[in-house]
């Protein structure tokens, strides 16, 4: 099939997923972008709670290669992100101090994170609320595309090609009728568990600017995170988004949620300050970061027209981290794309 007529398509629309389908897209490819939630983003996610607008997944990115800083540059061109802050706010006291730069902005959407995604999907066929059950291979030598989508409605897309950007352990149940052999490491991939808690206040929260406290410099080990999101500048009402450590999420998962809400502002309160909370509310992201990275940026199968990526991936760009973010999601989801143009089943 010439590549004015193949098709492919992208399982998740959150940084990889997107990345991809913007690459192929620009090189003339039909592309066809499928996720389960009601809006692109996976863990870019902006909620309302009263009056306050909270990011209740990822917080922000910093940016390390150059492939990103050029992006990056264009969002901001674009009004799309901006820069929060060089350094946060340590707490190692009873007063919390402003942060010190540190020489890495940490960048966000404007208004929110979830701005990215939505910037992102513009001018793409992206369908949500679309769960996909499973993806099947058609036999070689049958006509028609190599592969199909199944919907768990019973509908079905074909395709030519597959990228499939969702967690590891989602992708592992969806090519179960695939027949293709994948690494048994790739699925042995374990995830961290993070409980997160959005709390909106009837005033200033006891945070200084920039707004947020990360990592030893918290009160309480049981913590990760704690943003304000009005200092942080996306809220005009005063609020906070609290993400649990993952050994405190992984205790408190099965617990009675009421009781995991209260457990939860008891650590939330020295940031709370005098203020009182108005409203809470709970999430919980089961697949919230993969422990450990699989080397290279993608997998691609035999047939070379089935690739996995994500922010499971390493970058494969040297002296990037080896952590999982959205940077990496990015680097991950741009290779796999070119790899289809260039060497793969597109090229």
């Amino acid at each position: 099939m010439s590549p004015a007529r193949s098709r492919t398509v992208i399982i998740g629309a959150g940084m990889a997923g997107l990345t991809s389908a913007q690459i192929l897209v620009a090189a003339g490819h039909e592309v066809i972008v499928l996720d389960k939630g009601r809006s692109p983003g996976g863990r870019m996610a902006t909620r309302r709670l009263r009056g306050s607008r909270i990011d209740h997944g990822a917080q922000f990115f910093t940016v390390r290669s150059e492939a990103f800083a050029a992006q990056v540059d264009a969002w901001v061109a674009q009004g799309v992100v901006e820069v929060w802050t060089n350094g946060f706010s340590p707490a190692s006291g009873p007063e919390l101090t402003p942060g010190t730069p540190d020489g890495y902005p940490r960048y966000i959407g404007v208004g929110g994170m979830t701005t990215i995604p939505k910037a992102m999907a513009l001018g793409l066929d992206l369908r949500c609320e679309q769960m996909v059950f499973n993806i099947r291979q058609h036999p070689p030598g049958s006509t028609g595309e190599r592969w199909e989508i199944v919907i768990d409605d019973g509908t079905t897309i074909g395709a030519d090609q597959v990228i499939v950007t969702s967690p590891l352990p989602q992708t592992a149940s969806l090519l179960m009728e695939a027949g293709i052999p994948v690494p048994e490491a790739l699925w042995r991939t374990d995830y961290h568990r993070t409980i997160g808690l959005l709390i909106a206040l009837d005033g200033p929260s006891a945070l200084h600017a920039p707004g947020a406290v990360t990592g030893p410099d918290l009160y309480s080990t049981d913590l990760n995170f704690v943003a304000d999101q009005r200092l942080k500048g996306i809220s005009t009402d005063p609020s906070l988004l609290v993400h649990a450590s993952h050994e405190w999420s992984l205790r408190w998962w099965d617990e009675d949620p009421d009781a995991t809400v209260d457990a939860l502002i008891e650590l939330s309160l020295p940031y709370v300050g005098s203020s009182q909370i108005s409203e809470t509310q709970l999430k919980k992201w089961r697949l919230a970061a993969p422990k450990q990275l699989w080397p290279e940026p993608f997998w691609v199968d035999e047939t070379a027209s089935l690739v996995l990526a994500g922010d499971a991936f390493g970058s494969g760009e040297p002296g990037r981290p080896a952590v999982p973010n959205l940077e990496g999601a990015f680097l991950s989801g741009r290779a796999a794309a070119e790899h289809l143009l260039a060497g793969g089943a597109l090229s």
